[in-house]
């Protein structure tokens, strides 16, 4: 991917939490956050995208306090409506750590580091019993009900495993903060490890046919 920049625009989102090399699709309604999307467009493309901490109501108006763990994303396809929103679909490229604001208005910007994850080796032996064994719990899982498109696609033995534990942690039904969770493991084994754990949770419990258990 290109440079990461030392400050990029944050969008913040109250549910939603971005992993790398994810797709996500977004409807940006809200007056500040259209301006955001035009001066994205001039630049470089990349926003952060950040999770709202608990309580962000009181403050929506201003600055209200975010998790300083993020995921930067990158616009890939817009769309203009005629009430002069948008609609994105943007893709995860790396997790960062926000730092201090460097713009608060219209809306807010702020320097971002790069949180590394731990390397893998796609040739491991235990990544790829790893990965079997996810591909074996979505599969049980989808039984009863449709998988979300994206994680369908991750399926393909052409997704690497990376890619396969980050879109099935975005779309999972699973509270926002069980996702960041998820997001702040540096380990992609452990969080597909972790991941796969949170699938047996759920095929567990009693479902109903058509509660699929996706975002």
């Amino acid at each position: 991917m290109s440079r990461i920049p030392q400050s990029v625009p944050v969008f913040p989102l109250p549910d939603v939490v971005l992993f790398p090399h994810a797709p996500l699709p977004l409807h940006v309604f809200e007056l500040r956050y259209r301006t955001m999307v035009r001066d994205i467009l001039s630049g470089g493309r990349m926003f952060a995208l950040a999770l709202l901490r608990s309580g962000w109501e009181r403050e929506y108006k201003g600055n209200p306090p975010l998790h300083p763990l993020a995921c930067l994303a990158r616009i890939d396809e817009v769309e203009w409506l005629v009430n002069d929103c948008y609609d994105l679909t943007v893709t995860g490229t790396v997790r960062v750590e926000l730092g201090r604001t460097v713009r608060d208005y219209p809306y807010r910007a702020m320097t971002v580091h790069p949180r590394d994850e731990e390397p893998f080796g796609t040739d491991d032996p235990l990544v790829e019993l790893e990965r079997r064994a996810l591909i074996a719990a979505v599969e049980r899982f989808a039984e009863h009900g449709t998988l979300h498109p994206a994680v369908a696609a991750a399926l393909d033995p052409k997704i690497d495993y990376g890619q396969l534990v980050n879109r099935v942690a975005m779309h999972l039904d699973i509270p926002p903060a069980t996702r960041l969770a998820l997001l702040s493991e540096d380990s992609v084994l452990r969080r597909g490890h972790r991941v796969r754990e949170l699938i047996e949770e759920h095929l567990r419990r009693p479902v109903r046919k058509g509660d699929g258990g996706w975002n």
